[in-house]
Formats: C-alpha cells, sequence, structure tokens
C-alpha cells in the first residue's frame, strides 16, 4: 500500500448527549471523498478513540468505509492496551476492507513499557494483524517517545510499513528518515499517475466483474493495457462512464490500469505546523487534525513541495501555522471540532471530560480561519 500525502485525521461526531453521530460521520467522510486528500484516518487522537467502547469503534469503521470514495486510502487507529485486543480491532479494520492499521504504544503501564516490551507489542501485532501496521508516535499522550533506534529495528519487520510521528519534531523527523533509510523496499500497485490503489478500488472493480459477465461482458483484472478508460469512482457508484456502457454491453472488457512502484519505509509527520519543514526533512506526507477542518489549506503546502515550488509552499505553510498550532496545538480537540463546524464539516460535541470552547475562543477561532476557509 502506497501511504504517501495529507490524509485527515478524522473526528468522531457526537450527539450533545453524547451519543456517535453516525450520519454526521457519514456526512463529513462523503465531504473529505471530494477534496484532494490521499486518505483519512479514523480513531485517531482527533477521532477521541480512548472516548469509545469497541461496539462504537466497530461501527465507526463500518460507516466510515462504507462512505468513503474507494481511491481514498482508509487508515484505521486500533491501537488497545493488550495485543490482544489490538489484533481484534485490526481484524474488524479489515473486514471493511481499510488499507493500513495505526498502532500507538500502550499507556497504562507507561513505566514498564521497556524497549523489549515495545518491540515485541508492535511485532505481536505486526504477526497477527491482517492488515499492515503503522506505527503512532505520539509523546504528548502516550507517555513514551519511541527511540529512533527502535523504529529502525521495527522497520525491518514485513508487515510494519510506516510511522506517524506527531512529536512536533522536524529534528526528530529528519532523524527517522536517516534511521529507516535501511528498511526493506517494497513493491506496491500504483495508478498510472502512481496514486495509491486500494482494496476498495480492487473490489468495487470485481463487483463490475459480476454485473458485466451477467450481460456477456468480461473483467480484466490483470492491469494489462485495454482499449476502455474506466475510474475507480465509477465503479464505486456502481457503473462505467457513459461513454462506455456501450462497449460493455457488447463484451468489451474493464481495466483498472496499474503499474508498480518501490516504496521504502515511509515518515508521515502529525504536526501541520510542522509540515513543510518534515517535508523538506524527508517526510512522505502527513496525517494531521488540521486537515480535518481545512484539507485544502494542508494540500496546497504539500502540492507546492511536490511541484518543488518552495516559495509558494512557505507561503502557504506560513498561512496556517498560527491557526494550526493555536486551534489544535493549544485548544486540543473542542477547537478542532469547531473549526470543523466553521468551516463547513460537522465536528459537534467531545465527550466528557473535555470541555466545549466559549464563545470568546469560538470568536478567535473564526478570526484564525477567516482566510483559510474550504
Amino acid at each position: 500500500m502506497l501511504i504517501e500525502g495529507i490524509f485527515a485525521a478524522v473526528p468522531t461526531p457526537f450527539y450533545p448527549d453524547e451519543r456517535v453521530y453516525y450520519r454526521k460521520l457519514e456526512a463529513n467522510i462523503v465531504h473529505y471523498s471530494r477534496t484532494l486528500l490521499s486518505g483519512v484516518l479514523l480513531l485517531g487522537s482527533t477521532g477521541e478513540a480512548v472516548m469509545l467502547d469497541d461496539s462504537e469503534s466497530r461501527e465507526v469503521l463500518r460507516v466510515a468505509a462504507e462512505a468513503a470514495a474507494p481511491e481514498k486510502v482508509l487508515i484505521a487507529g486500533v491501537a488497545r492496551e493488550s495485543v490482544k485486543a489490538t489484533v481484534a480491532l485490526a481484524e474488524a479494520a479489515a473486514q471493511f476492507r481499510y488499507d493500513a492499521v495505526l498502532v500507538r504504544t500502550p499507556t497504562y503501564y507507561a513505566s514498564q513499557m521497556s524497549v523489549a516490551a515495545v518491540l515485541h507489542y508492535f511485532r505481536s501485532v505486526a504477526d497477527r494483524s491482517p492488515l499492515p501496521v503503522l506505527i503512532y508516535n505520539i509523546p504528548q499522550c502516550a507517555p513514551y517517545n519511541i527511540p529512533v533506534e527502535l523504529v529502525a529495528e521495527l522497520a525491518q519487520h514485513p508487515n510494519i510499513i510506516g510511522i506517524k510521528d506527531s512529536s512536533g519534531s522536524v529534528e526528530r523527523i529528519r532523524a527517522l528518515v536517516e534511521g529507516v533509510k535501511n528498511a526493506p523496499w517494497r513493491t506496491v500497485t500504483v495508478t498510472p499517475i502512481f496514486e495509491a490503489v486500494t482494496g476498495r478500488m480492487l473490489t468495487a472493480q470485481a463487483g463490475s466483474e459480476e454485473a458485466l459477465v451477467s450481460i456477456g461482458g468480461v473483467v480484466d483484472l490483470d492491469g494489462k493495457q485495454s482499449g476502455m478508460e474506466s475510474h475507480p469512482s465509477d465503479f464505486a457508484q456502481g457503473r462505467l462512464r457513459d461513454k462506455n456502457k456501450n462497449d460493455a454491453r457488447v463484451g468489451h472488457s474493464v481495466t483498472l490500469k496499474t503499474r508498480t512502484k518501490e516504496v521504502g519505509f515511509p515518515v508521515l509527520c502529525g504536526s501541520t505546523a510542522t509540515l513543510l519543514g518534515s517535508l523538506e526533512a524527508g517526510a512522505a506526507g502527513g496525517i494531521t487534525a488540521f486537515a480535518s477542518c481545512a484539507p485544502q489549506a494542508c494540500q496546497e503546502v504539500y502540492l507546492a513541495w511536490k511541484d518543488r515550488d518552495f516559495k509558494l509552499a512557505a507561503e502557504k505553510q506560513q498561512r496556517i501555522a498560527a491557526a494550526s498550532q493555536r486551534i489544535v496545538g493549544q485548544l486540543g480537540m473542542s477547537g478542532v471540532k469547531y473549526a470543523c463546524d466553521f468551516n463547513g464539516y460537522y465536528g459537534g460535541h467531545t465527550r466528557a471530560p473535555l470541555l466545549p470552547v466559549t464563545g470568546a475562543v469560538k470568536a478567535e477561532i473564526e478570526a484564525l480561519l477567516a482566510g483559510i476557509r474550504n
């Protein structure tokens, strides 16, 4: 699986009585699917994952997966305090066709999280997880800053494919990139323009194969060239483009064209405030809370950097620096959720004991986002 670009760390919406507002989650995911984001993360820190029970977590994963466009990479936060519980949620994510899982270190027995214990935890999860594993380092919440040397050792595991580092340190990102440079390279399937091919894209195409077979058509799934253009989102809606309908009815094949790409061990930053610096230090992208309320603004930094327009990238970074630092870094989940409300997404309430923002803080958030609307 190709993991690069900008991902939104999606909040979990709640009713005022703290029930999960699944319909609003669905609407948000549909909205994110229309952006240029590479994908979304469910049940990360921004998703208030520690506030949800197991049944709620599974339902959040199901609803989001069913609402997401198939070309968006889906990452599920599955960390629990035990290997057994973490693997169980990873298995649920696999059932809903997620592409990877994000796993942080256990927190309750933090004083006993020795290097040996952390290695054992991540390796045991990776051995048993049906999905590729991304390490999650978030020392602000989990009282353990995973040493770079330990990450480099874990990067040798065939089912551990990357790390999200939310330390906020560009120097640490640089050290991680250097530390994992000897990790095994992997061959991943991508589109002709080097974007990720997700499992749901392949599943959707397989579904279209059954439909075409019933009317005499044949779907070629081996990635060979054909004379027929297709697009993943068309398959997601259970239809072909209008210009292909006649060909399908007379038995022509439909091909999801793919190629392969060699990739290393991606390091993704978790801090919008240091996004550009992290990209310059070698990060493959970012999974950030600020992208949940301002996805376009975050994406513009990445695209400018990707196009090697460093002056524009710096301007785009400066545009969001203060807002992201205040809203995410200082106000936390309540600030992020109100920013989502203000910027066209449903943020809603946080779960207690997290407190809502005051009227004065709401006005401050609105001022910070005045030039960062979607």
